[in-house]
């Protein structure tokens, strides 16, 4: 295996590229430097600033054939162009239409070939002809069948964190940003989407045309192909899915305007001219991804009660926390994720009211404090710190609940130490201030203590950050209705009827924490009359059927086993699969199992989700 040294960035990006297209924003400083250990990109002697894409999507070969072309703004001394591909078939790189040698280097098994071109100070274009591999690992083919409607195949990418570089050759790093523009042919009757501005109604030709004008970095690059239709939930605001979906997801999420609406409250305009949603078939191994205009979703959150809309929230805060203020390297991707859920909390309170948003930052708690431990015990002592080294690993290795909560749980204990509306001032500068550039761990610590202006916290801020697990003075939400349901556990655990609990008026979360604080002592019997009367393994939550599964294994609940095979071959959310097949695979019989029913559905993951899952089952 061939070991790369990381990259230098010295950020060049020039100040109108980096600016919305009202120009309100301040350049980048040239004075962030980072090093990116998961691109080849050296932007210090050229850097991208724009792509025009022209590609062809063809579902029989399962591969996009397509011309990047880059727009280049050069160092004096520019020799050189690199760029990051991972699997791609190149067949020409061509600078003012004459044919370029180029090299692509040796692979790395993470971070793929590094794409050598020969450039002068002077060069503005380079043009790249490929192909995709059909095994490309951002690219999901979708057969009929495994779509909802099951009448057409589907596409869709997934480039976070670093798989951008298996469909287009890019500097894929988080720290650079550029504009792209897109033509893309599909099958006549399909409709194709990117994280640009989109068509609402299926094209006659099978052609489209795309532009992304505010910059943005190459993860955020998504493009979905489907037999889609599209429905308006506000003047900025609207659903993609199939047909058969678009119904119930257009009433899931009829509060997004409301929810556009709060987020600017608390933090300032919204950016990005429109906020879409795409619902994808249940593959996706995410519950959302936040690419810029159009999010795309998992099925998983279409609960019928508006349950599981805290994802929506969460995506839709990443129009700030993210995609606005950028993390400049994966070992920062706290600052993506922990702004973003902290983000999300507010967003629900102000929609749903504080005791409703409680419950969440409760659970999140909850989940936090297990995964320390969990962690602590493999030994991965140091992932439990927010500012991580990533150096030589795969980038989601991060992707855990400590960028998430342990983050979020930063920013709650600051607000609670500073007070609420101060802290909302902090947040809402630092996003104005910072809007459309990347955002280091120090330069954060950096303007955080210029806000304080001196003034003494009890929060630790470097020790959250720098050492592991939670700090010993942290204050941990609570909530008071989940006390409730404790007190009616305790009812049935002394021996009261199920059917007789006060569970009338309980949500999802209720019910979700009831499943998880189920002892582990408890005998078949007593699982059985609670799945009789509640019915938890027909529950259509995903969320509180993943709790219940996890029980079921643990105490080895037979009657669920059914559900629970039929779950892990229908779901591709990596959030869900982890967490049951880690259970399962506890025992001998459990691995078993495990390993048959991943056997059947592994065609149906993605590359995010079965990387993760052939380690843990010990797939080679």
């Amino acid at each position: 295996m061939h070991k790369t040294k990381g990259v230098y960035f010295a950020l060049l990006i020039t100040a109108l590229s980096c600016q919305s297209p009202a120009g309100e924003d301040k350049p980048v400083k040239n004075t962030m430097n980072v090093t990116d250990p998961h691109s080849y990109a050296q932007p210090n002697e050229s850097i991208v600033t724009h792509l025009e894409w022209k590609a062809d999507v063809n579902f029989d070969t399962k591969t996009i054939k397509a011309q990047a072309s880059l727009s280049l703004d050069n160092s004096a001394d520019a020799q050189k162009l690199y760029l990051d591909t991972k699997g791609l078939d190149i067949t020409g790189v061509f600078i003012g239409g004459t044919a370029v040698d180029f090299v692509l280097k040796e692979a790395d098994e993470h971070k793929g070939s590094a794409l050598e071109i020969p450039i002068t100070p002077a060069t503005q274009t380079v043009d790249i002809h490929y192909t995709t591999l059909p095994g490309a690992e951002a690219l999901q083919w979708l057969s009929p069948q495994q779509t909802a409607d099951k009448q057409y195949p589907f596409l869709f990418t997934q480039s976070q964190a670093i798989l951008a570089r298996s469909w287009v050759p890019i500097q894929d790093s988080p720290g650079i940003r550029f504009t792209y523009s897109a033509e893309v042919a599909v099958p006549q009757g399909l409709m194709a989407l990117m994280s640009a501005e989109n068509p609402t109604s299926v094209s006659a030709d099978g052609k489209y045309h795309f532009q992304m004008k505010q910059p943005i970095p190459a993860y955020l690059l998504a493009l979905a192909v489907g037999k889609l239709e599209f429905e308006s939930l506000g003047p900025r605001s609207g659903v993609y899915a199939e047909s058969s979906v678009l119904e119930k997801a257009a009433t899931e999420f009829e509060d997004l305007e409301s929810m556009i609406t709060a987020a600017e409250k608390l933090y300032g305009p919204y950016r990005w001219d429109r906020y879409d949603l795409l619902v994808l078939p249940p593959s996706f191994p995410f519950g959302g991804m936040e690419n810029p205009r159009l999010t795309f979703a998992t099925p998983t959150i279409l609960a019928g009660d508006k349950s599981l809309v805290s994802l929506v929230a969460h995506e839709l805060a990443h129009s700030w926390s993210g995609n606005l203020v950028t993390n400049a390297t994966w070992n920062d991707f706290w600052l993506n994720e922990g702004f973003t859920v902290y983000f999300e909390q507010r967003i629900m309170e102000q929609v749903y009211g504080r005791d409703y948003s409680e419950m969440l930052a409760a659970l999140a708690s909850q989940g936090l404090q297990e995964e320390i431990d969990h962690m602590t015990r493999e030994g991965k002592e140091n992932d439990t710190k927010l500012k991580l080294d990533l150096t030589g690993r795969n980038p989601d290795d991060g992707v855990t609940s400590i960028a998430y909560d342990k983050g979020y749980l930063l920013l709650r204990n600051l607000e609670e130490s500073l007070g609420r509306d101060k802290f909302d001032g902090f947040l809402k500068d630092y996003f104005q201030q910072n809007a459309f550039q990347v955002m280091t761990t120090e330069e954060f610590i950096s303007q955080f203590e210029e806000f304080l202006e001196g003034q003494d916290t009890r929060v630790d801020l470097k020790a959250w950050i720098y050492q592991p697990g939670l700090p010993v003075n942290a204050i941990l939400p609570t909530s008071d209705r989940f006390s409730l349901v404790d007190a009616e556990l305790q009812k049935f655990l002394q021996g009261a009827d199920p059917s007789g609990l006060n569970t009338a008026k309980w949500t999802s979360h209720e019910w979700l924490h009831f499943i998880r604080s189920l002892p582990s002592d408890l005998v078949l019997a007593q699982l059985k009359v609670l799945d009789d009367t509640f019915n938890f393994t027909g529950s259509g939550n995903a969320e509180v059927l993943t709790a219940w599964l996890i029980q079921s294994v643990k105490h080895n609940y037979t009657p669920a086993y059914e559900r629970l095979e039929e779950f892990l071959v229908r779901t591709g959310r990596r959030k869900f699969l982890s967490p049951i097949y880690s259970e399962m695979i506890k025992t001998g019989e459990g691995k078993t199992m495990a390993l048959a029913i991943y056997e059947k559905a592994r065609p149906n993951y993605h590359f995010v989700a079965t990387n993760t899952l052939d380690e843990m089952l010990a797939i080679d």
